[in-house]
């Protein structure tokens, strides 16, 4: 590979994979914030509300397949401008939904849920459909472009263009939160959030660019394939045609829907599950029947108890997704891969009985985001080394649907498990039986067979 010299700096690739992935984080993992003020305004149920997000995960999911066709074929900077106006655009649609007449909701009942009934598509439309397959084609160009320009620290790379998952939520939470309060409505935050999401995507569009042929970071030469008798081999990267041909590459689709599955199920449960499990201590503890109403500020006090555990599950997910990438430069995915799912698998069991102790639970939730969120640049930057940079944008694209797949019935799944047992033991030990298949699964996988040129 000859050096090709460019003034295009190769960092500026890795604030447009920050920018987007922040944007995609605001999108998608803070949605829980919106759950009550809208059922509140508009008159609709929780699981009408959250059947919305179980929308938008879907189709942003299976949008990044051809939106890294799409990025391979005329490039990162136009999928992601046009995608992240229409991602925008669907956000602040939201906001010009016309809620019902407030005496209408304050009476309740069915007549409420019938005058919240026209406007609720326009829920799903917007912000599960037209936001979702907007933000689809944000988040996936900028992982397949980033490592191109970092062959030499492919996995660092890829961690800096998808760390903004967890950063976006981690920002968007409270910044939501501040916002109803102020203007006792969702509404507003959809309107003025969506105008500065768009601003984020045009920035984050404009630092994507793909590099020269031939290029190579000034000092670093690729490591050499020698054979036996020492004479260098040339091998050439898999296309998309033969990477979704190799059973390695649907070995790793199930691998992710696993993963996914399992840590999107508990982070839409483990708040919920933290202030049960507090409130049946706090009564076993005062002696109180379990049927017992306790104080309202003590009631209070465990909510504002059980939401910090998933905001240490965001800080995890976000640190992990940057500080993962030099590690598996040095050693590899696979031994990280192992070590990490296997961990989950234990977190997943100790989530039911340290939901007792916000302490417990708040370490539990830590371990969980961390695992969940090295599965981000794991598995891209798997990818790169199995098939080659190429034809990362579709590769990954249809790797990724894995997880749009898992975004919907994971936490639906997981909702109704509660729902029918009453228990959340059984959705937690059915997430982490299922990460057992993916432990299974990344300890036995081989890299497919090098491609000669």
């Amino acid at each position: 590979m000859s050096q090709t010299p460019t003034s295009f700096p190769r960092f500026i690739p890795l604030l447009g994979g920050l920018l987007g992935s922040t944007t995609c984080g605001m999108l998608l993992y803070a949605f829980s914030v919106f759950i009550k003020p809208l059922q509140a305004q508009f008159g609709w149920s929780v699981p009408e509300v959250a059947m919305a997000y179980a929308i938008i995960c879907l189709l942003f999911g299976l949008m990044t397949f051809p939106a890294g066709r799409l990025s391979d074929k005329f490039g990162p900077r136009r999928v992601v401008l046009i995608g992240g106006v229409i991602m925008s655009l669907g956000f602040f649609m939201v906001s010009t939904i016309t809620p019902p007449d407030p005496a209408v909701i304050a009476a309740g009942g069915d007549a409420a849920r019938e005058a919240g009934r026209t406007p609720l598509y326009l829920l799903y439309l917007y912000y599960g459909v037209i936001a979702g397959l907007g933000g689809g084609c944000v988040y996936l160009p900028p992982i397949a472009t980033a490592p191109k320009w970092w062959p030499d620290r492919r996995a660092m790379a890829t961690g800096f263009a998808v760390v903004g998952l967890g950063l976006g939520s981690f920002i968007m939470a409270p910044l939501a939160t501040v916002m109803i309060n102020h203007f006792g409505s969702a509404l507003p935050v959809f309107k003025y959030v969506g105008v500065a999401m768009g601003i984020m995507v045009v920035l984050a569009s404009l630092c994507l660019k793909v590099p020269p042929a031939g290029y190579k970071p000034e000092g670093w030469n690729p490591p050499a394939n020698l054979d036996s008798s020492g004479a260098r081999k040339e091998y050439r990267d898999y296309t998309y045609e033969e990477t979704k041909r190799s059973a390695q590459f649907w070995l790793l689709w199930v691998a992710y829907f696993c993963g996914s599955f399992a840590g999107l199920m508990v982070i839409g449960l483990i708040a919920r599950h933290g202030i049960d499990a507090m409130t049946i201590a706090y009564k076993i503890k005062e002696g109180l029947d379990i049927a017992a109403v306790i104080p309202e500020d003590v009631a209070k006090n465990i909510a504002l108890t059980a939401a910090g555990a998933p905001s240490v599950l965001a800080i995890f997910n976000a640190l992990v997704r940057v500080l993962i990438g030099p590690v598996a430069d040095k050693i590899g995915t696979k031994k990280l891969f192992v070590v990490l799912f296997s961990l989950q698998v234990v977190a997943m069991l100790l989530l039911f009985p340290a939901g007792k102790s916000a302490a417990l639970l708040a370490i539990v939730a830590g371990v969980i985001g961390w695992n969940y969120g090295a599965m981000f640049t794991l598995f891209p930057s798997t990818l790169l080394t199995y098939y080659g940079p190429t034809a990362q944008g579709s590769n990954y694209g249809l790797l990724f649907t894995a997880w749009g797949v898992a975004g919907f019935f994971g936490p639906y799944l997981g909702g109704r498990f509660q729902a029918m047992t009453g228990s959340f033991l059984v959705p937690f030990v059915t997430a982490s039986a299922v990460l057992v298949i993916a432990v299974v699964i990344l300890a036995m996988i081989k890299p497919p067979e090098k491609k000669h040129a």
